[in-house]
């Protein structure tokens, strides 16, 4: 019995502990944040509102206590702030402290003298945290502020190649008595630096190709944008798994050497996996792709894809071209077997262009000829010869023209965003080909999420085609509207004008536009509603179609995964419920 009275009071003396809360309750009143986490964050009382402190601990604490809070609140610009407190004791060994905080009128800046160099000045993003820091005349002095306005100027002498910059003066004079500061500051730019030699390291390529993804030349202006975007253009061409790049600053010469580390990333990729898409089905992609067939840095690209619906076949074969811009020359042949709601085609096509980056947008130029057979009107699995249905066989020779443009902040989710594609397409007349035609088409997507679970998607395309003979145009240069990413609620290109027998032959005009709001309830899964209008037709008859949903969204780590209802509204030729699946990124 004794032995189990000792044991009982050991486990209470181990356990006292974890029941005991003795520590300081502190409540500060009259300043709401920044100013009141400020004041807490200042007090060492707040250290022990889990710790026990004795009676002489805590009336020591609560004597420093209004130093401390006006110390805390100086860096915000109040120098006369008054405090009033208790102290009482809450229990055993607990403490209640209550302070009542009266920040007083704050210190305001009355003047800002900045001095800079004249041809530091000339360079707009110095001159723009200059102004940033004149700005700050008239504003509560906040430490925080004024350190963050005064290093922004250096930062931006440092960025645009005044790696010598000295910053002379720096000081706030505060006057209590009238609560007044003034703010001074001075540097000495120095003289500019240039860039000297770019130096690429164990690159798999021969001397020179590289030299087409340096945005600088040679005696430049330094400038740091520029090393990031030399960062940016290696990572984007694919050839390598490590980037480093590396400034070399030599004082003597006020000269910016870069060494560039490479690590030559896997030369030939495999790709492969089953696929889902309600415009094509259920179906498989492969794809094997070359980084680089040689040291001059061609690359080959090849997919095969197998799909209920769509089976196509196509290579590409990319020659960079020297100079900047990354210009290349491409040469491909695309195979394409489609089966829409509307249409069958089977086509081949032969393909050379050449890209370039113009003003921060993909620029293609080049031609097409286009040769296969189609049938067009055609519903489900009826005959070829089905009344109505029109056949067609097609030799078409054209150049297209493009130009396109994305920008995400994020490219996994994007919450501000859009994207721009522009394309023209025409044949020479009749020359090589069954009938003249000329096209214009573009497709515009914008995001923006005005809260942080909540995005608004704005959707358009529009297109206009001349022809001489449209029944020679195959379905892919035909519009027709409906499907994932256009008409929501109806088929795969189930829309678009109708002949004589009421059957839908695409037309030579396009007005889509769709309006969709997203929200989150989680950082994976939200819910869509959607409204998408629009159709294909010829002259001016156009009768928009309207399908409306609700949608399911799952951040999945293979991507967005878009799974949606819609269901056309007020039409007498479409009624019941579509399923529309796409996965894929935002942009």
């Amino acid at each position: 019995m004794r032995r189990l009275r000792r044991l009982i009071a050991l486990l209470l003396l181990l356990l006292l502990p974890l029941v005991a809360h003795a520590g300081v309750r502190l409540t500060v009143k009259g300043v709401d944040d920044p100013l009141k986490s400020a004041v807490q964050a200042g007090l060492t009382l707040s250290q022990y509102a889990n710790r026990p402190v004795s009676e002489a601990q805590i009336r020591r604490l609560y004597e420093d206590a209004p130093d401390e809070v006006r110390e805390a609140l100086e860096p915000y610009g109040y120098y006369e702030a008054s405090v009033q407190g208790s102290l009482t004791r809450a229990g055993a060994d607990d403490w209640q402290v209550t302070l009542t905080v009266k920040p007083g009128e704050p210190v305001r800046i009355t003047e800002v003298h900045v001095k800079l160099d004249e041809a530091a000045l000339t360079i707009p993003a110095i001159r723009r945290a200059e102004r940033a820091v004149a700005r700050l005349k008239g504003d509560v002095l906040d430490h925080g502020a004024y350190d963050k306005a005064r290093d922004d100027v250096s930062g931006a002498l440092t960025a645009n190649g005044f790696l010598g910059a000295k910053l002379l003066t720096h000081q706030v004079r505060v006057t209590r008595a009238d609560h007044s500061a003034v703010v001074d500051l001075a540097w000495q730019a120095g003289p500019r630096y240039r860039f000297g030699k770019v130096a690429f390291q164990d690159s798999q390529f021969e001397p020179g190709f590289l030299d087409r993804f340096v945005p600088f030349d040679r005696g430049d202006y330094f400038d740091q944008a520029d090393l990031l975007r030399l960062q940016q253009a290696l990572n984007g061409a694919d050839y390598f798994s490590v980037v480093n790049v590396r400034p070399d600053v030599d004082d003597a010469s006020r000269t910016v050497d870069v060494d560039v580390e490479l690590q030559p990333a896997k030369r030939s990729v495999y790709t492969g996996g089953p696929f889902f898409g309600t415009d094509t089905g259920a179906g498989i992609r492969l794809g094997l792709e070359r980084r680089w067939v040689n040291s001059r840095g061609h690359k080959w690209k090849n997919e095969l894809v197998a799909a209920q619906r769509l089976k196509t076949l196509s290579s590409l074969y990319m020659i960079p071209l020297p100079g900047g811009d990354q210009r290349s020359l491409n040469f491909g042949v695309n195979f394409r077997d489609a089966d829409t709601a509307t249409s069958q085609s089977r086509t081949l096509e032969l393909v050379g262009n050449h890209t370039d980056l113009w003003h921060g947008w993909t620029r293609t130029v080049g031609a097409h000829a286009l040769i296969g057979t189609f049938t067009v009107g055609k519903r489900g699995n009826e005959a070829d010869d089905a009344p109505g249905i029109e056949r067609g066989r097609s030799k078409l020779v054209f150049a297209e023209a493009s130009l396109s443009k994305k920008h995400g902040d994020n490219p996994t989710f994007v919450r501000h965003g859009w994207s721009l594609s522009v394309y023209a397409r025409s044949t020479a007349g009749s020359l090589l080909s069954d009938t003249r035609f000329s096209q214009l088409a573009a497709d515009a997507k914008w995001i923006n999420a005005f809260t942080r679970r909540d995005r608004l998607i704005l959707r358009a395309s529009a297109g206009i085609t001349s022809t001489g003979d449209f029944s020679a145009l195959p379905p892919q240069l035909r519009f027709f509207a409906g499907g994932d990413r256009s008409v929501r609620g109806y088929g795969y290109q189930a829309i678009g004008p109708r002949n004589s027998f009421d059957r839908v032959i695409g037309g030579r005009n396009l007005l889509v536009a769709s309006t969709e709001v997203e929200h989150y309830f989680t950082r994976n899964w939200g819910m869509a509603a959607f409204v998408d209008a629009g159709n294909a037709f010829n002259g001016t008859d156009y009768r928009p179609r309207i399908g409306a949903g609700l949608g399911v969204r799952w951040l999945s780590p293979v991507g967005m995964i878009r799974v949606d209802v819609g269901t056309p509204i007020h039409d007498d030729h479409a009624h019941g419920i579509q399923l529309h699946v796409v996965i894929g990124p935002d942009l």
